[in-house]
């Protein structure tokens, strides 16, 4: 049976839908608190508004798959919030956790067009998902997001590093000192004026399990860790999984090697 042919009505009202849709994504990156930092810093109100016309917003549920490893990378990811656990399968099955993505930090960069990592989100996570050839497409187009995509590589390689040195090098309290320091700079994002938290908060919506593969301990070892720098004062539990860092240099001189112990 033959279809009608869509009215001119109902076109201008899919018009309609499709505009107010992309004012309604403009919006949401114009008071997003991550355009100010990362991937979209400094893009101006029309690199913001080709970005929300070109990505679709998520919601992921924790414990969601978002990347599998191996798989084509057809997809780009900028989170928004929450954290997600990256990941290697290794070849008995297992998997060992490579390192934590928060908000501002993206992922999809692949070789060979494949994912070379699998990722997991820990808690509820919002990101911006492009595909990949209106991503690339965005690259020629915003000079500014290409500067900002090889900062944020730039960032990523000092941070494999230090996981280098975290895992061959470092004593169980220096890795679980460091992994503290570290998680105090994902709550927000930086800002010129304002001045340091003395007591900043480390997030950890990750359990005790993800921690310990990640530092390369067992999670009686970690829990033993943490226990003797709350009892040292130095750190004290919060809410929402976060732990406030009474004593920021004294941590910072233990993950440092500083101190004995």
């Amino acid at each position: 049976m033959p279809q009608t042919p869509p009215s001119p009505s109902q076109h201008t009202a899919g018009r309609q839908m499709r505009h107010e849709r992309t004012e309604g994504d403009l919006q949401h990156c114009l008071l997003c608190d991550r355009n100010s930092g990362g991937l979209c810093n400094r893009i101006g109100r029309d690199g913001l508004e080709a970005l929300a016309s070109s990505s679709r917003r998520l919601v992921l549920p924790p414990g969601s798959t978002m990347v599998e490893e191996g798989q084509a990378a057809e997809s780009f990811f900028n989170i928004t919030r929450g954290t997600v656990k990256l990941f290697k399968s290794l070849p008995d099955g297992r998997r060992q956790i490579t390192g934590f993505a928060d908000p501002g930090q993206f992922l999809g960069l692949s070789r060979a067009g494949l994912y070379a990592f699998g990722a997991e989100t820990v808690d509820t996570v919002h990101v911006c998902r492009f595909q990949r050839p209106q991503f690339e497409a965005l690259l020629n187009d915003l000079p500014h997001l290409k500067r900002n995509l090889l900062t944020a590589i730039t960032d990523r390689l000092a941070e494999a590093q230090e996981q280098m040195l975290l895992l061959g090098r470092k004593t169980a309290r220096e890795k679980v000192a460091s992994f503290l320091l570290g998680r105090t700079q994902t709550e927000q994002p930086p800002s010129d004026d304002t001045p340091p938290d003395p007591t900043p908060v480390a997030s950890v919506p990750m359990t005790r399990v993800d921690i310990a593969d990640y530092l390369g301990l067992t999670i009686e070892t970690v829990s033993r860790t943490i226990s003797a720098l709350r009892r040292e004062k130095l750190i004290t539990s919060t809410e929402n999984h976060c732990i406030r860092i009474l004593s920021p240099d004294a941590l910072r001189q233990i993950a440092t090697g500083q101190t004995a112990g």
